[in-house]
């Protein structure tokens, strides 16, 4: 069996009857809506504590997540109002201020203008104000949902996504890591990388506003997370017809949270309406074993050996290929943006 995975192989047929798939209500959700399971924290919130019972829920959130919907949403899972609007406000902030200083980010997958950004607002939280990052992510079922996928031992990132009324949807996309690459960069990867990427990132969202239809809420497509040539399928438009065709979009109240595998098909949605800031916090958590066994000083063994680069192109590749970064993240995205792609440049393609 071939280990490349090549865009001629791929079969709307195929992709079809996947996401045709009926969606079983799990266990312990509340109800389906459209197809994605939804969880209410106050009939959750004894399971965990509980060791046993929190394994269970943990255990078939991991479920939803790998060979169910791929999506499910926990209703109410930041109720204190006080600490979530200060939170808002303290972002709005940062934006704000990036803003002024025209040093705002872009969208990967919208088109400029239509929103705001606001890159590793994590960071820029906890700078801003401690006290209320405190409040905000001592929060149970973000570490809960991060645990259920990735393990206790989870490395947690987050971006700001403000969309002002009148901005438009998102293409159909999956999400990093191949997600962030081009068709022709992610069909280098051999297919056991495709089937072994999703489980490295967790994707999430929370609401800070109240997010009816009409907002946009997150467009997402169940199922689709399992068709194996799925990062190589979204760049194609016939694939994204049938995404538009088939998505579905729940709304979501102030406090709630939406997690989904990052290979799940999905999109930001237009926002409709004339006088909401659909204002959202997305949750880029990654696996602890996302790292190499040793620190290594990347930049000074490059200055030491590129007055010895040679000149043979095979020679040349192999030890920029050793020497140098090949991965475009971490990085900073405030200084470092995807402006010719999906992701930066990398050290090795400045090298070379």
């Amino acid at each position: 069996m071939t280990q490349r995975l090549n865009p001629n192989d791929l079969s709307l047929d195929a992709f079809r009857a996947l996401i045709s798939a009926p969606s079983a209500c799990p266990p312990r959700a509340a109800n389906m809506d459209r197809g994605v399971p939804i969880y209410h924290s106050a009939d959750l919130a004894p399971y965990l504590d509980v060791p046993d019972q929190r394994k269970l829920l943990l255990d078939e959130w991991a479920d939803v997540l790998l060979r169910g919907a791929g999506v499910f949403a926990i209703a109410g899972a930041l109720l204190d109002t006080a600490v979530l609007d200060r939170a808002s406000k303290c972002l709005k902030n940062l934006i704000k201020g990036e803003r002024e200083g025209a040093r705002g980010g872009g969208d990967h997958f919208a088109a400029a203008g239509n929103n705001d950004r606001l890159w590793n607002s994590l960071e820029k939280h906890a700078l801003a104000d401690p006290e209320n990052f405190a409040a905000y992510y001592a929060n149970p079922w973000i570490d809960a949902a991060a645990e259920a996928w990735l393990g206790p031992r989870y490395q947690m990132t987050a971006q700001v996504n403000l969309v002002h009324p009148g901005g438009q949807a998102q293409r159909a996309h999956r999400d990093y890591h191949l997600g962030f690459m081009t068709q022709d960069q992610a069909a280098q990867f051999p297919a056991h990388v495709h089937e072994l990427t999703a489980a490295l990132t967790l994707q999430g969202a929370m609401a800070h506003v109240d997010m009816p239809l009409k907002s946009g809420p997150t467009k997402v497509l169940p199922h689709s997370q399992k068709y194996p040539l799925g990062y190589l399928a979204f760049h194609e438009d016939d694939f994204a017809a049938v995404f538009e065709e088939h998505c579905v979009q729940i709304p979501l109240a102030k406090g709630d949270l939406l997690w989904f595998n990052p290979a799940l098909f999905h999109a930001a949605g237009a926002n409709k309406t004339q006088d909401i800031e659909r204002l959202v916090n997305l949750f880029q958590v990654s696996s602890a074993f996302g790292r190499p066994m040793e620190a290594v000083d990347r930049r000074a063994i490059v200055q030491a050996v590129e007055p010895y680069l040679p000149t043979a192109p095979l020679a040349r590749q192999a030890l920029i290929r050793v020497a140098a970064q090949g991965y475009s993240f971490p990085t900073n995205l405030d200084v470092n943006p995807p402006v010719h792609g999906l992701a930066p440049q990398t050290d090795q393609d400045r090298l070379l």
